[in-house]
């Protein structure tokens, strides 16, 4: 039985998802294709993402493709309740609620699997720990799952290293039309959107320190340098260090960056990144936000051991107030961008979902000649969706001659 707020939301919850429908032209083209096609007819499928309208609609793309669809969250202050109103009014078993404690939230992440899906999409990893953990009893009746982030992915090549992984997954998030747009243009303009309507603040000027330049953190730093910030990156690995420089930025130690910050963004996907000896060096009213999937890059319960007294100045802006002066750490430490914003752009995530569902779509149909390991999303979906995205656009591509492919197979 689902489990939402309250769905007399519903009706602001289909505007929302009626918005970005207008601007997601991949899905559309998907959902015609599933209505013809029903390649997910009858299938169970189980999706564990942040319940906002841009998920609903790949939700509802999938339900068009045949599938019983379940939804349930992967933050806890992601979901936005309307969307999951409008959902459960479409016929959906829905487990989110905004803002659940951390008991709460794990129930909904069983409940979801309690439905026996066949195939599933994970955001961070949730699904796929239950499913090896207290859940395990289902596992068996698994034919694979589509993992969306960097986290997510970390954690699965663990389970394959040790041989513990009990089913095939697709990494969605290395599909070449994932993260080079997702993670790099997404990750950087939303997560820049969370913060400037969370704090209401200039970036201009500021010193901005960015933990992390994988993708998501290519983009934070791009977007804030486009604002006008002086930007400085933290890394543990020489030659993303190497890049940034030559992208323009400072590489600094966090020690040395805790000192001059203004703004702080985790983009790391590890924990205690930023730590009890950085706080004490940080200037006061330095602003802390985290664009890593779990709420452990921020070490909150050394800012608690080291606070006074803290507590919610307003909306998703908590104030430490240590040794005479004040620390701010947005969203209680979780995904800024979707836990003080709406997420990724539309567009963006068109093409991440229409990855996630033509992966679904494979997963259905090829469950059966794949191992327990972690797979690459195939080529000619890839290939698929960037084409489509082109085609969307009203843009064309050259194509080799004969001649020219006979020259560079010699």
């Amino acid at each position: 039985m689902s489990v939402i707020k309250d769905k007399s939301l519903k009706d602001s919850g289909y505007k929302k998802i009626d918005w970005v429908k207008r601007h997601m032209p991949l899905l559309n083209s998907i959902e015609q294709d599933f209505i013809k096609e029903k390649p997910l007819d009858g299938l169970n499928v189980s999706i564990s993402i942040h319940v906002e309208a841009k998920t609903a609609y790949m939700a509802e793309v999938l339900a068009a493709g045949g599938a019983n669809v379940t939804v349930t969250g992967c933050n806890p202050l992601s979901t936005q309740d309307d969307v999951a109103a409008a959902l459960y009014d479409c016929g959906m078993e829905v487990y989110a609620v905004h803002g659940v404690s951390d008991e709460e939230y794990f129930k909904h992440i069983g409940a979801a699997l309690d439905t026996k899906p066949s195939v599933f999409i994970d955001d961070g990893g949730d699904l796929v720990e239950a499913l090896h953990g207290e859940k395990r009893e289902l596992a068996d009746s698994i034919w694979g799952g589509s993992e969306e982030t960097t986290t997510g992915v970390m954690r699965l090549r663990a389970k394959e290293k040790a041989g513990r992984l009990l089913f095939p997954m697709i990494s969605a998030n290395d599909a070449m039309c994932k993260h080079l747009f997702d993670n790099r243009y997404g990750t950087g303009q939303s997560v820049w959107d969370g913060i400037n309507r969370t704090t209401n603040l200039i970036v201009a000027g500021k010193n901005v320190v960015v933990a992390g330049y994988g993708w998501c953190g290519r983009g934070c730093a791009m977007r804030a340098k486009g604002m006008g910030a002086k930007v400085f990156v933290c890394e543990i690995d020489a030659v993303k260090a190497i890049e940034a420089v030559m992208d323009g930025f400072e590489v600094l130690t966090m020690d040395e960056a805790a000192e001059i910050g203004d703004v702080f963004v985790t983009v790391t996907g590890c924990k205690d990144v930023i730590t009890k000896h950085h706080f004490e060096k940080m200037k006061n009213g330095a602003i802390m936000a985290n664009a890593g999937h779990f709420d452990v890059e921020i070490s909150k319960p050394d800012l608690e051991a080291l606070s006074s007294s803290f507590g919610e100045i307003k909306p998703n802006i908590t104030e430490y107030k240590i040794g005479g002066k004040s620390l701010y750490l947005l969203a209680e430490g979780r995904l800024v961008n979707l836990a003080a914003g709406d997420g990724h752009p539309a567009e963006i995530m068109d093409m991440s979902f229409a990855i996630q569902t033509m992966s679904v779509r494979y997963l259905a149909k090829n469950h059966a000649f794949l191992e327990n390991r972690v797979y690459l999303v195939p080529p000619e979906i890839d290939e698929y969706v960037a084409r489509l995205k082109l085609k969307t656009w009203g843009k064309a591509i050259d194509s080799l001659t004969p001649e020219q492919k006979e020259y560079i197979s010699k």
